[in-house]
């Protein structure tokens, strides 16, 4: 479900703590790819941007299906990081909580864990941000476009869309959503400001709750 608020501000997509069934896992691979079964991955570290003894944590939760997620990856999250990564004074953190609001909430991320294990964190950032770019074609050709945004970062195209298909890194976006729902996540994109929930994920909130713990 989206929640939608005049003015064009960004709100968020809201849902209820279901985690969702999982996906089945034939073997098989997408588009002309070859890739056999691929197997589970239960854990990977936090993909993250900035140096680790920054002084301020950005912890953002998205689905990479929701529309409101869309926007603060595309408008909010390189003011932050230009203007407070790049210095040094913010590590940003992105977590998976798919709520779900499609297939793609779960399937678009366990491709981009993919480029996360196999490549790196850098990879992982620029293939989120490629695939946002490319929301709206997720839900009739999600195959295609992660496999080809993956093969523009550099990695394995065929990997990212059969990780896509048979979801072997559902256990990791569970555990990541897990630790939403710990801390309150019920509704994409949530953000915290060392710890705290900002009220709103618009630039002018995120960048007040920043100067403040800077101050």
């Amino acid at each position: 479900m989206v929640s939608a608020v005049g003015g064009g501000a960004i709100t968020g997509c809201l849902g209820g703590n279901t985690s969702g069934g999982d996906a089945s896992n034939d073997g098989t691979g997408p588009l002309d790819c070859t890739v056999g079964p691929i197997d589970r991955v239960s854990s990977l570290p936090t993909p993250t941007r900035g140096p680790d003894d920054a002084p301020v944590t950005v912890a953002g939760f998205e689905d990479f299906a929701c529309p409101h997620c869309q926007t603060f990856t595309l408008e909010v999250a390189p003011k932050i990081v230009s203007n407070y990564v790049e210095q040094g004074d913010v590590r940003y953190q992105y977590f998976d909580f798919p709520i779900p609001v499609s297939e793609w909430s779960w399937r678009a991320a366990s491709a981009s864990r993919a480029i996360h294990d196999r490549i790196d964190d850098a990879a992982f950032f620029d293939f989120t941000t490629r695939v946002y770019e490319q929301q709206s074609e997720l839900d009739t050709d999600g195959y295609q476009t992660v496999h080809d945004v993956a093969s523009a970062v550099g990695a394995d195209g065929c990997f990212a869309a059969a990780s896509a298909k048979q979801e072997p890194y559902r256990p990791v976006i569970k555990e990541s959503r897990q630790q939403g729902i710990d801390r309150g996540v019920d509704s994409t994109p949530t953000i915290f400001v060392n710890g705290n929930p900002v009220s709103r994920p618009d630039w002018s909130t995120v960048e007040s709750a920043i100067e403040a713990e800077l101050s």
